[in-house]
Order: structure tokens, then sequence, then C-alpha cells
């Protein structure tokens, strides 16, 4: 995180909160050296003669010197500013405490004290860098608080918007397969095209107005993919051979929309091989409610592993939906057995 958000952030402390920490502290400072000299109006005077010029300094470090030269790393410039402006102040407070206050202007020092001493000038500049120290380093912390908060909130909407993207892309790829399949009806004249039409506007009404929530129901996901298998069924007829379990009770678990169809999919991609049937067998099994697994697989004839390990779009967009939701906390292992194509997916619950 860069310090340059340094630089806009006057807005962070409303003005009010700048009001009460002056007040509060030009209270506490005349309270402490009322108390110290037992003379509460010498100290309520010096206060008010000092307390401009501690705010000026404050203001002029937190909003000029740092954004100009600490941003820029020009430290040496810095530095010489700031001392710069340490000498002025001295002299402007030393000489109004000197007119307006006492003509002893270090009554806390033994003795009668004579000003522009070595003694007067380190013990005065030490005073104000506490100051401007005490407020700097408040006012950082707020900006460093603030833009934390702010940087957290654009992730979690940056996060959003690609997974939204994400979501998006699935969406069309789903409905242009599921469209040339009806397509290669129609060319046959099936009477299972109407029925088609039906289950895929099941389907449509899912997808474009249930699926609107980042997790929705795992029994509502598996309703959608049944009614997929059941298209593919409209399709390929006895050729398809599909069974579904679930273990374990999954009433509460809730997953993201739209993520195993994919793998479904995949099943139907690399199963249909000429006139051989296409076995594809799903579970869902909750594990002492603490994961969710879930496993697919399909029988596959003369094909090679490059061709399974370039899923196209659909799987490797799954992937990067749970890079984004489950960080490092998910599963995914891909193998293959004999004529099986096999994958199980780990998700915590």
């Amino acid at each position: 995180m860069s310090l340059k958000w340094l630089i806009n952030t006057g807005s962070t402390i409303p003005k009010k909160y700048h009001i009460i920490f002056w007040s509060g502290y030009f209270a506490f400072n005349v309270i402490r050296w009322g108390s110290y000299f037992n003379d509460y109006w010498y100290s309520l005077k010096s206060n008010l003669v000092e307390f401009p010029l501690h705010i000026i300094i404050v203001y002029v470090n937190i909003y000029f010197l740092i954004p100009k030269f600490i941003l820029t790393k020009k430290y040496k410039r810095y530095i010489l500013f700031l001392l710069l402006s340490l000498i002025i102040l001295y002299v402007v407070r030393t000489g109004l405490n000197y007119l307006l206050v006492t003509k002893n202007i270090w009554p806390e020092a033994e003795g009668i004290q004579k000003a522009f001493t070595f003694n007067h000038i380190i013990a005065v500049t030490l005073g104000e860098l506490y100051v401007v120290a005490l407020a700097s380093a408040i006012k950082l912390t707020v900006d460093w608080v603030y833009e934390k908060t702010r940087f957290e909130k654009l992730k979690k909407v940056q996060l959003r918007t690609e997974l939204n993207f994400l979501k998006s892309q699935i969406q069309p790829h789903f409905f242009f397969n599921t469209l040339n399949n009806l397509y290669a009806l129609t060319l046959e004249k099936s009477d299972a095209a109407p029925e088609v039409v039906l289950k895929l506007s099941d389907i449509m009404q899912y997808v474009l107005y249930d699926v609107k929530e980042p997790f929705i129901k795992l029994y509502d996901e598996i309703n959608y993919i049944q009614n997929y298998l059941d298209l593919e069924k409209l399709r390929f007829g006895d050729k398809i051979i599909s069974t579904t379990s679930i273990i374990g009770d999954i009433d509460k678990i809730k997953v993201p929309p739209l993520l195993f169809l994919p793998f479904i999919e995949n099943c139907f991609k690399h199963g249909k091989k000429g006139d051989n049937k296409i076995k594809v067998v799903i579970s869902f099994e909750n594990v002492a409610d603490k994961n969710l697994i879930f496993k697919v697989e399909n029988s596959f004839q003369n094909i090679e592993n490059k061709e399974i390990t370039n899923h196209g779009i659909g799987i490797q967009n799954v992937k990067r939906r749970l890079e984004l939701l489950y960080d490092t906390s998910f599963e995914l292992k891909t193998s293959i057995k004999k004529n099986k194509y096999c994958v199980q997916l780990k998700l915590p619950i």
C-alpha cells in the first residue's frame, strides 16, 4: 500500500474532531501548567499565545511538508523546512510571550532565564516537536485505518465484480451448448424438441432470475443439474446412464451458483464417442459438517490425455472462481482410471 494515499486524505477526520482534540488538549495544558505554577491565569494567557502557533506548525507539517517532501522522498528538504519552521515559531512564540504574558520567558527553569539561549531554544523546540509528533501520529494513524478500510472495500467490490463476470461467462456458454442440442433435435424432427424447450425455459429462469446471490442452497443447484441431465437424456435417449447420490444432511449447505455444471458438461463432451453408452456418476457428501465433497466420473472412449486436460472456458472459469472464493481452502483433483475420468472437489462448509 503506497504512502501516496496521505496526499488526499484531509477529509478523513471531520472538522468537529479537530476542534474537540485541540479544545481538549488546550484545557489539559491550562490545568497542567496552572497546577504546576499554582497560577491558572498565567497558564491560560501563555497557552492562548502558544496554541495558535502549535496548530499552525502541526497543519503545515501534515498538509504541506509531509505530502511535498516525505511522500516524494525528499527527506533532506523536509528536515530543512521543518527546522526553518521551528526557528520561526521559536522567535514568534518567545516574542509574543515576552510582550503579552511575562518578562520571565522560562518560568519553569530555575532563576531568571534569558531568551535565545541554547537551553531555552532546545526546551522550546523539543516541546514543539512533541506537539507535532503527537498530532501527526494521530492523523497518520486515522488515515492509515481509513485507507485500509477503503482498500478492503475496494477489494471486495473487485472480487464481487470478477465473480459476477465469471458467472456471466458460464451462462452464455451453457445456453450455447443447449441451443446446439435443440438445433440437432429440430433437424431430426424429434418429438423431444418441445420438452427440451420447456426444460430450457426452466433452466433459463433459474440462471437469469434465481441465481443472484453469491451463495445458494445446494438443493437448488442439484435440481438445476438434474434439469441439465434430463435435457441430455432427451437428446441421447438410452445412451445416457446417470446416477446422483446424496450422502449426509445437505439442507443447510450453500454453494456458489453454477459451480458444478461445467464438470457435468465435461462428461458429455468427452463421453459421447460413437455409439457407446455415456455413464455419469455424481455424488455429494457432507463430511461431518466441515466439508462438502463433490464427485463426478464418466466413461470415455479413445480420448487422449491432452484433450482431457484442455477443458476450455468452463473448467478454467470454475478454477478461477474457486480461487477467488476459497483461496487455498479447496481441493480439486482429476484423475484417469481405466476408462473413467474422475473429478473430486472438496469445499469447506
